[in-house]
């Protein structure tokens, strides 16, 4: 090798090593056991050729480096190895200069195309740009593909704290857009930390790309380090999971995860062993959606959409409730709702989806809903269902008629039968319902009495939020005020717990998007999700509403904010305990036990980890603390002590 075939490389200052020492030192991509030993350095590869020690973690007895690991002995100037010239180690000149201790290592080859490329070429080719994780030993192939891909542009990489973060926030990137973003760890923990939030995309049918390292190929089965069975462990959270080996077809695996994960509106899943994610592919095609993905805006059968047409020419007072499913197609059912004078009332994963504004909203059916909501649903004649599931929660009334219309076969009269099933996309179906619907001569204009119930409704919000505590803060306040302050265009994130009641009660939306957990009800979704949101829509103002119970679950990854600038205003109600699991006990008539909280000043957390944080226990200073937060060009938290009996 000649002297322009290196790069030179200050390893250490002149005077950091002291005779007799052995330490490890970058160089460049290298990474050398650097030896001073009788005034004389030497550089040789860290690695030990056993089983890759790390040689300079190792000890210096009788002039040789001695491996921390097996004990290998090896000359510090020469590489040789007790062991023999089998074992040998790589050597690199070392020059001591005015400014310290440098290191000439060779000019790194071109990277091969190797098999992690093949497969984020694929990722990115179906659009997915975006992956929150954790790099770790058994997945750095893939890492640095990932490297190579954020250099080149195409790719955005968040590391989180916590792999359950990375899956939360995967989950709302996917809620709000209906596109995947993915998720990423290593063997064993890494990827079972990713579990439960996985289960959240699947509860509540999002879209997300999972990708997890495994061990070598070689020690998988055998009981080694971090070595479980990932297929096993995903099997029930996945609607695909596949093993990358060395001779599947790497882009193809990569497109049926994504395409199952579209289409399937779940996770899909990749293992990837660590000897696989290195392996050159070269000629290897990466692959993409071309021709593979159908349009899924299918029109209903013409004999149930007359049934429906028929079953809506007799109501006089037909009303409408929207779930998640009608998330992107509100403007057709808007229409239709206005054509049939119809109060339009959401399940609690819907809120927001049509204005609290508009004469015809009525709010959240349900357990966390208003009175406003559940008062038009008894007098209604007719339901017309878009996109909900029925949940128990919702409370959708199943002694009136129902018409009810999902893209799922499956969904449709999913816990009891409905009057009429419609199997179709949710705009197209509307918009076919509105050009040959012939309403009820008698149809009822519901408007004047939507008014009349939501004036009642705000009076008693009124009264609610006006009620003063003693260094305490209603909830009702807090809405109120977040209602009034809170951007037409912002992302909601909401967590686990009495707040989250109080959020559906209170909080009247514009435009806002809303994301909670939903079936799962995971507590600690909401800040995270927020990160997750805020990938999604950087440009749109992202608001997390928890409870410290939930924030408490990651509130780690607020620093993961901070280090990325993510533009968060978090909104935090302390009641110091689990106040919604205090309820449930005392409703049991069990005694209160164990729900109590130990919590730090948030708002001083907030400041220590370089973000804005404010605590508020005065209702007059809410609205100033709110409107800092949320002006501030950054990560931002609003912590509100709250009554916890108080919602």
């Amino acid at each position: 090798m000649t002297e322009q075939d290196l790069a030179w490389h200050k390893a250490i200052d002149a005077d950091a090593l002291d005779d007799g020492e052995v330490t490890m030192c970058p160089a460049g991509l290298k990474t050398v056991a650097l030896t001073k030993l009788d005034g004389r350095y030497g550089a040789i590869d860290n690695r030990c050729p056993h089983q890759g020690g790390p040689l300079g973690q190792g000890t210096l007895e009788n002039d040789k480096i001695r491996c921390p690991w097996h004990g290998f002995d090896f000359d510090p100037f020469t590489g040789e190895a007790a062991g023999g010239p089998d074992f040998n180690v790589r050597t690199y000149p070392v020059e001591v200069r005015e400014d310290g201790v440098y290191v000439g290592t060779p000019t790194p080859a071109p990277h091969p195309r190797t098999v992690s490329d093949v497969l984020l070429e694929t990722m990115t080719n179906w659009g997915v740009d975006t992956v929150f994780g954790m790099v770790g030993h058994s997945n750095l192939g893939l890492a640095e593909a990932m490297h190579r891909a954020e250099t080149a542009g195409k790719l955005r990489y968040f590391g989180i704290r916590h792999e359950g973060a990375a899956a939360f926030a995967a989950a709302a990137y996917g809620k709000l857009t209906g596109r995947p973003a993915a998720c990423f760890g290593i063997a064993g923990p890494g990827s079972t930390n990713l579990l439960t939030g996985l289960y959240d995309a699947k509860s509540d049918r999002a879209p997300v790309l999972a990708l997890s390292g495994n061990v070598d190929s070689s020690v998988a089965g055998k009981g080694a380090f971090q070595d479980i069975d990932l297929l096993a462990a995903f099997a029930d959270v996945s609607v695909y999971s596949a093993m990358v080996r060395s001779g599947s077809d790497h882009a193809e695996l990569m497109t049926m995860a994504l395409k199952h994960a579209i289409l399937d509106r779940g996770v899909g899943h990749l293992v990837l062993p660590d000897e696989v994610q290195i392996l050159e592919a070269p000629e290897q095609k990466s692959s993409g959606p071309q021709g593979r993905m159908p349009d899924l805006r299918v029109s209903p059968p013409a004999a149930a959409l007359q049934q429906a047409l028929e079953l809506i020419a007799t109501a006089t007072r037909p009303l409408i409730i929207v779930g998640a499913g009608a998330k992107f197609d509100m403007p057709a059912v808007v229409v239709l709702a206005e054509r049939l004078n119809a109060p339009v009332l959401t399940t609690f994963k819907a809120k927001g989806q049509i204005s609290d504004a508009h004469p015809l909203a009525c709010g959240v059916l349900g357990r966390s809903g208003t009175p406003v909501a559940s008062w038009m649903m008894n007098k209604a004649d007719l339901l017309l269902v878009f996109g909900a599931s029925f949940s128990n929660h919702t409370g959708i009334s199943p002694y009136k008629p129902i018409i009810q219309i999902d893209t799922d076969p499956m969904m449709l009269g999913r816990f009891r039968p409905v009057a009429v099933p419609v199997l179709g996309d949710v705009g197209v179906t509307a918009a076919a319902v509105l050009d040959a619907v012939r309403p009820n001569p008698a149809l009822v204009d519901q408007r004047p009495e939507i008014a009349d119930r939501w004036s009642v409704w705000r009076t008693e919000k009124a009264r609610r939020a006006d009620k003063q505590l003693g260094g305490r803060v209603a909830a009702a306040t807090v809405f109120e005020e977040l209602s009034r302050l809170a951007p037409a265009d912002a992302v909601l994130t909401v967590d686990v717990g009495n707040h989250a009641y109080s959020f559906g009660r209170y909080f009247e939306t514009t435009e806002q998007s809303v994301l909670m957990s939903g079936y799962l009800g995971s507590i600690g979704f909401g800040f995270p999700a927020a990160m997750g949101a805020w990938a999604a829509a950087p440009d749109r103002p992202i608001v997390a509403i928890t409870g410290d119970g939930g924030f408490g679950q990651y509130l780690g990854d607020f620093t993961t904010a901070v280090k990325y600038d993510m533009n968060i205003t978090h909104i935090l109600l302390n009641n110091g305990e689990l106040a919604k699991i205090s309820e449930e006990q005392r409703s049991a008539e069990y005694a209160v036990w164990q729900t109590s909280l130990h919590n730090p000043n948030f708002a001083a957390y907030a400041r220590d980890c370089g973000a804005y944080g404010r605590r508020v226990t005065d209702a007059q200073d809410l609205s100033s603390a709110i409107t800092e937060a949320l002006s501030h060009p950054g990560p931002a938290m609003v912590e509100v002590l709250t009554d916890p009996s108080n919602h």
